[in-house]
């Protein structure tokens, strides 16, 4: 098996208390990644607050002798996601890897969100990957090196109904992503973005009353957070040196590459352009190339393979 260069690294994943974020902590512990295993050990929602998650995390890892220390520091503000830094660099002297896994969901219609769950969802998925990937940004510098691999989602990047919050934090985390990936490649530091498909406690509040949602679930429960967990690993380890600012997806034995956003067509009038001749030229031209408003689980049609 080939070795991947990760013995003695230092990984922070955020949100790794459950799910796909304690299920990349375990697969990075197993190449011999230490970790710093970051949960607040709030509901799906955000509410209440506990460090045991991230305890749990630990003791899975420990228990195979690995190295893992808890936190359950904030993400959604600079002070306390400079602590999450902090605390890594005080127990382990470094810092290698960057997962930004932490999330929390408030869906709900567009026309009926509170502005409260839109600042809230915001601040923990964007705001904190950008406030943690901030704080360690000035130590992979240092060193001329590191790795962030930050979760996105389809819900972001294709569309989902009763996510604006959650679906414009994602879709900006691929933006952030792009940037740290063009303003850090001097300093051979490397940012990719994953969109995992998994059977979670976030997924498992999808709506599920009509037959069509009903068959979306079923499909989703085939896919556990541990099928995400290699991408990750790959992405954090020396082989992926050359890898950055991409977006990949796992979906069970599935892997995909998505491409980013382009011009597909264009149009020229050299007489200059108005509402009229727009009507009239242009969008019989552009037409053809119309992105449709599609969900995820439009475009993702197929069962899991």
């Amino acid at each position: 098996m080939n070795d991947l260069g990760l013995k003695g690294k230092v990984a922070i994943v955020t949100g790794a208390g459950g799910g796909i974020g304690r299920e990349i902590a375990l697969a990075l512990a197993n190449e011999g990644v230490k970790i710093l295993a970051n949960d607040i050990g709030v509901s799906l929602s955000g509410e209440g607050g506990s460090i045991q998650p991230a305890e749990e995390t630990c003791g899975l890892i420990t228990q195979k002798g690995g190295e893992a220390i808890p936190d359950n520091n904030s993400v959604a503000s600079w002070s306390s996601a400079s602590k999450i830094i902090e605390n890594a660099l005080d127990n382990f002297k470094q810092i290698d890897i960057i997962v930004n896994n932490a999330g929390i969901l408030r869906d709900v219609i567009f026309h009926k969100m509170d502005p409260k769950d839109w600042t809230d969802v915001i601040d923990v998925h964007l705001n904190g990957s950008f406030y943690i990937s901030r704080a360690a940004a000035p130590f992979f510098r240092e060193q001329n090196s590191g790795s962030f691999v930050h979760m996105t989602s389809t819900s972001g990047l294709i569309g989902n109904f009763g996510q604006a919050n959650y679906s414009a934090a994602k879709l900006g985390i691929a933006g952030l992503s792009k940037s740290i990936s063009l303003d850090m490649k001097r300093f051979n530091v490397r940012s990719n973005c994953i969109a995992p498909f998994a059977w979670s406690r976030m997924t498992n509040s999808i709506p599920s009353t009509t037959e069509q949602e009903k068959a979306r679930v079923e499909r989703l429960k085939k896919m556990t957070p541990e099928t995400n967990a290699p991408l990750a690993v790959y992405l954090s380890s020396e082989d992926a040196k050359d890898i950055t600012g991409q977006i990949f997806s796992s979906r069970l034995n599935e892997l995909f590459i998505y491409n980013q956003n382009r011009p597909v067509k264009s149009v020229h009038n050299s007489e200059g352009w108005n509402p009229q001749k727009i009507m009239d030229i242009a969008m019989p031209a552009f037409k053809p190339y119309l992105t449709p408003s599609e969900r995820s689980g439009d475009v993702f049609s197929w069962d899991p393979l």
